[in-house]
Formats: C-alpha cells, sequence, structure tokens
C-alpha cells in the first residue's frame, strides 16, 4: 500500500506540469490570435 501511494505522489507531478503547460500554451496561443487580427505584435 505504501509503495502505491508514493508511485501515485511521484506521478502526480508529471501530470500536474502537462496541464500547467497547456493551460499557459492555450493563452499564449489565445493572445497571438488576437494580436493578428488586430495586426499588433504579441511582444
Amino acid at each position: 500500500m505504501q509503495t502505491l501511494l508514493i508511485t501515485a505522489y511521484i506521478l502526480m507531478w508529471p501530470l500536474l506540469t502537462a496541464i500547467i503547460l497547456a493551460v499557459l500554451t492555450h493563452g499564449v496561443v489565445k493572445d497571438y490570435r488576437e494580436a493578428r487580427k488586430k495586426g499588433a505584435t504579441v511582444v
């Protein structure tokens, strides 16, 4: 049982990191598309 908990704890971090990366990427792509429609730059 303890091994299962430690394994779940270790595997939780890559999943959490992937979710955060997906949220950040979605925001950047959204901003890029809006800036492109307006003819502005993102930076």
